[in-house]
């Protein structure tokens, strides 16, 4: 489930860094947020074949007629440096870059320091994926047009120049907890701006900054077109927004800078305000179509492809990582169906 009461806001950029042997400027990860417990958005990294903090090539070319390409590199499982066949995708090397939300800035660091994540910032070969700088980073004003991502765009400018990955994490309901019916308008409002303007907004303001080629991703829940009963405060309008907006900014984010802009709707634990996250995920393990738990490695896969070259021609889609769940119309845990033959997978 989507985040619904928590403010994180990640991005991915690049910092060249021009290599006299490989004559190739370095990307760096850098990750906006402010989530204090699990940390998912280290979650960009992958126990099997992607590596989170890979670092992302772009190849120079002298000849300035030649278009430019990105190249990456694929890694096993195990850290093997063996690039795999098909697979280029290599991001080793990144630099990552954390905005949190300012009340929690404190926290998120000293959290931080207190290895509280270090947990969820294991790579594959056993060592930390590390931070190189946090900024403090606001999305929820008085209005819409009052939020400062100019700020912040503009300090990743002066230290970094460019960047080519944007990632927008940051959800927020103040009543999440409310039936829509009781929503007040400040709080319908309020899900609105944290939740779809702010990565509007944020966009803007990178989109001057993000190499040609590059790409954004947001996230995203089901319950942007279908009901899901506790899922209030005007969050199912604010995803169904931020869906929305994904197209169009699309379109337009493509045709002004050759920028690329996805959203993945997935599963997670982040959403414990709405008090029944846990029987949600049961429902899921018994009736999507994979069986099998949703991990947060699996939702950081799919974000290392959409970013990367692999997916050089995706954008304005919804991507769904839930094991198949958004395409089931009906419940077959339901009494209703015990007497149909249902394959299931089999109990432990």
């Amino acid at each position: 489930m989507a985040a619904a009461a928590t403010r994180i806001t990640q991005l991915m950029v690049a910092k060249p860094c021009i290599s006299a042997s490989h004559q190739s400027s370095r990307s760096s990860i850098a990750c906006f947020g402010n989530e204090t417990k699990g940390a998912s958005w280290t979650k960009l990294r992958s126990s099997t074949f992607l590596s989170a903090t890979q670092t992302f090539y772009k190849n120079c070319h002298s000849n300035a007629s030649k278009s430019e390409r990105h190249t990456v590199k694929a890694m096993a499982a195990g850290g093997d440096k063996q690039a795999l066949p098909g697979l280029p995708i290599d991001l080793r090397g990144a630099e990552i870059l954390v905005g949190t939300w300012v009340p929690a800035l404190n926290i998120f660091e000293t959290s931080l320091r207190r290895g509280k994540f270090d947990e969820s910032r294991l790579l594959p070969d056993g060592s930390l994926m590390e931070i190189t700088k946090v900024y403090p980073l606001d999305a929820v004003f008085d209005s819409p047009e009052d939020v400062p991502e100019n700020e912040v765009a503009e300090s990743v400018k002066q230290d970094f120049g460019s960047i080519d990955i944007l990632v927008h994490s940051l959800a927020n309901g103040p009543e999440v907890t409310k039936p829509l019916l009781e929503t007040s308008r400040n709080g319908y409002l309020a899900a609105i701006s944290a939740s779809s303007y702010s990565f509007v907004s944020l966009l803007k303001h990178f989109l001057p900054i993000i190499n040609p080629g590059g790409a954004t991703i947001s996230l995203t829940y089901i319950a942007s077109e279908r009901i899901i009963p506790g899922y209030g405060g005007g969050m199912s309008s604010a995803k169904a927004a931020l869906e929305s907006d994904t197209q169009v900014l699309a379109f337009e984010a493509g045709r002004k800078h050759g920028v690329r802009v996805n959203t993945i709707s997935a599963g997670s634990r982040a959403a414990k305000a709405i008090g029944f996250i846990d029987m949600m995920i049961n429902y899921s393990l018994e009736n999507a179509p994979l069986q099998k738990e949703l991990t947060a490695d699996e939702v950081g896969n799919t974000a290392a492809f959409l970013s990367s070259p692999l997916a050089s021609a995706i954008t304005g889609a919804v991507v769904y990582v839930d094991n198949g769940l958004n395409a089931m119309g009906v419940g077959v845990d339901s009494p209703v169906f015990r007497d149909l033959d249902i394959p299931r997978a089999p109990k432990n």
